[in-house]
């Protein structure tokens, strides 16, 4: 079972509570038994988190010889210049790393989501813009730290697409089990 999940901000990827921790955790939202979560998003990340009862998965999701497409929605403090949305799509070092090259769009306007709670940061004299990123690695926190790399902070980060499967107009905080079509999406075709 492949279990399709739209993590909201403040929830751990975890089901076990962490003494002194402010965030929630998955055991609030009604899962399954014995399912487990398939990579991480951080406790301020929102979006797509795939949880599974089967073990294998977990290779065939997360090590890098996959080059598993992982897609973002990113709100940055103010509007990136062509020299930085090209350094970002060519790689950023981070913590003695050289981030791998991705794909990046600049966004026209926002995009239709919901309002996060609590909200986001407003600062009068500080614009924000979004970019929409495609990274096939995920260290940890690594588009917060890419990002502050080139001088734009990250403000609120959704991860909307992992391979071919989109979140879509999954509620947050909701969840669904999803079909063999939808995994072939995430996998490819060796995996039913």
């Amino acid at each position: 079972m492949v279990i399709a999940f739209h993590k909201p901000y403040g929830v751990l990827s975890q089901f076990t509570e962490e003494i002194g921790s402010k965030f929630r955790t998955l055991a609030e939202f009604g899962f399954p038994k014995n399912v487990y979560p398939l990579g991480r998003l951080d406790a301020d990340s929102e979006g797509l988190l795939l949880l599974t009862d089967e073990p294998q998965l977990n290779h065939k999701l997360l090590h890098p010889d996959f080059n598993h497409k992982r897609t973002y929605l990113v709100q940055i403090e103010n509007i990136p210049t062509i020299e930085n949305i090209e350094r970002l799509q060519n790689g950023v070092s981070i913590q003695g790393y050289t981030t791998l090259p991705c794909l990046l769009k600049l966004l026209i306007s926002p995009p239709e989501i919901p309002e996060r709670t609590p909200p986001v940061r407003f600062r009068a004299t500080i614009p924000t813009s979004w970019i929409e990123l495609e990274l096939t690695e995920g260290k940890n926190r690594q588009v917060r730290r890419m990002t502050a790399a080139i001088g734009h902070p990250t403000l609120r980060l959704i991860r909307i697409k992992i391979g071919d499967f989109t979140l879509g107009e999954l509620p947050i905080g909701a969840w669904r089990i999803i079909d063999r079509i939808e995994r072939q999406r995430i996998f490819g075709n060796g995996y039913h």
